[in-house]
């Protein structure tokens, strides 16, 4: 009986505690002060450039190589010692510039054995003549024999056939001699040097230096499968200029002229061999370089464009965002077009003006609430 009043008088007293707690803890909300309620979203600030509406050029752009339209070696066509080197090595020389000069002391003796040998079956040329204009004489006057007049006009035949042959020879002789001259082909620039003065050097494989032409300059790149339409359509309308630069250079390019298309496309690499020629006057290009083409293929007079920066990309494919209606990121999905420096040309997805998001990318998604800053 005890234990009963005593877990009745527990109880009352537990349920008096548990009701002063609640009735504390309303008094305690009741009094909280207006100014603490939720706070509003938070809004990414993002960097805005407008989509504009301008002309921009249609270009082409390959990686491309230098070549010499012409690189020769020089070989000597006679042997003989080296006894001058005209040209420094790495010289610019002009077409019939003396090179190389090999001793000609040979070739001159067997010029002036020539020149003898001419003085000698002259003079037996004249004799001969002479001899057969007075069998003629003698033969009318039946004081010579037929047989012995045709003797001496074969004796003349044959001192007028040794003379061109030893004409024959002297030419031989005269060009030989020149060839101890080595003179440049063409306009270019010289090589190093691979006979010193002194070597022996002969017509069979010696090679004395390398000379290439440096003005003009062949431009060789090779264009995909899928542009040589467009190219041939473009050549149908008249030239096509190419600008050549080296990669990250600010100098201005060159420009040269589209000049030479292959007749097939490589099945392996799908890729057609096309060549451009430029003017090198100056020399800046070398062959074997580097460097970039972009061939010029017409303009695009109303094109959409904005930062390529903007772009992202998902399994959709290429996407920007935009700001969009109650500041929302609005994702759009958009096809390109062609590239103009630091723009892109959106073809579907973007109009003229709309404000489109370029920073801050990678902390916003559709729907994302943002404050646009314009730069």
């Amino acid at each position: 009986m005890r234990m009963s009043k005593y877990i009745l008088a527990s109880t009352a007293v537990l349920a008096i505690g548990i009701g002063a707690y609640i009735a504390h803890d309303r008094f305690l909300v009741d009094a909280q002060p207006a100014s603490a309620a939720t706070p509003p979203p938070f809004a990414m600030p993002v960097p805005i450039a407008k989509a504009v509406r301008k002309k921009i050029p249609l270009v082409l752009e390959y990686s491309a190589r230098t070549d010499a339209i012409s690189s020769i070696s020089l070989l000597p066509k006679v042997p003989g010692y080296i006894a001058e080197q005209t040209a420094a090595d790495g010289s610019d020389v002009k077409k019939g510039d003396l090179l190389y000069r090999i001793d000609p002391s040979d070739f001159q003796a067997v010029v002036d054995q020539a020149n003898a040998a001419i003085l000698r079956d002259t003079a037996a040329l004249d004799y001969a003549h002479a001899n057969a204009a007075r069998g003629d004489q003698l033969s009318l006057s039946g004081n010579l024999a037929k047989d012995t007049q045709e003797q001496r006009e074969s004796a003349a035949r044959q001192a007028a056939a040794a003379l061109q042959l030893d004409q024959a020879a002297l030419h031989s002789a005269q060009l030989n001699l020149s060839y101890t001259e080595i003179r440049a082909p063409f306009d270019g620039r010289l090589g190093r040097n691979q006979a010193p003065v002194g070597t022996l050097v002969n017509a069979s494989g010696t090679g004395l230096n390398t000379l290439v032409q440096l003005d003009p300059l062949y431009i060789t790149f090779h264009p995909a499968e899928v542009d040589l339409a467009q190219i041939q359509n473009m050549q149908s309308k008249g030239d096509i200029d190419v600008d050549v630069f080296a990669p990250g250079s600010s100098a201005p390019p060159h420009i040269g002229k589209l000049t030479f298309m292959d007749n097939s496309v490589d099945r392996a690499t799908g890729t057609i061999v096309a060549r451009a020629t430029i003017a090198n006057a100056d020399g800046t290009w070398l062959p074997g370089q580097y460097v970039r083409v972009r061939l010029h293929m017409g303009e695009l007079p109303d094109a959409v464009t904005t930062p390529q920066v903007a772009l992202g990309s998902s399994q959709l494919g290429k996407y920007i965002y935009v700001v969009g209606k109650d500041s929302k990121a609005e994702q759009r999905i958009v096809t390109l077009g062609p590239v103009d420096g630091d723009s892109v040309v959106i073809s579907s997805g973007v109009a003229e003006g709309d404000p489109v998001i370029v920073g801050n990318l990678q902390k916003i998604g559709p729907g994302s609430l943002v404050q646009p800053i314009t730069p």
